[in-house]
C-alpha cells in the first residue's frame, strides 16, 4: 500500500475532525462522507490504514456500539 496515500488520507480525516470534533462514523461512512477524494474514492483499505495510523498516534479511537464499530476522536482518560 502506498504510504504517502495513507498519510494524505489521514490528513484529510484530521481536517474533517478539526471542524467537527464530535463526529463519529463507521469505516464506510468515513470513507464516503468525510474524505473529499479528488477523483474516484480509493480502496476502503486505504481509509482503514489511515484510521489505524491515527489511532496509533492517539488521534482517533475505535469503539464498538452493539454490532457496529465506530471511529471518533480519541477521548482523554
Amino acid at each position: 500500500m502506498d504510504h504517502q496515500l495513507v498519510i494524505h488520507t489521514a490528513t484529510l480525516i484530521q481536517r474533517y475532525i478539526a471542524s467537527r470534533p464530535q463526529a463519529a462514523d463507521t469505516l464506510e461512512g468515513i470513507h464516503l462522507w468525510w474524505i473529499d477524494w479528488p477523483q474516484s474514492p480509493e480502496a476502503l483499505s486505504v481509509t482503514l490504514a489511515a484510521l489505524e495510523h491515527l489511532a496509533a498516534a492517539g488521534v482517533m479511537e475505535r469503539v464498538r456500539i452493539g454490532e457496529r464499530e465506530l471511529w471518533r476522536v480519541a477521548r482523554q482518560p
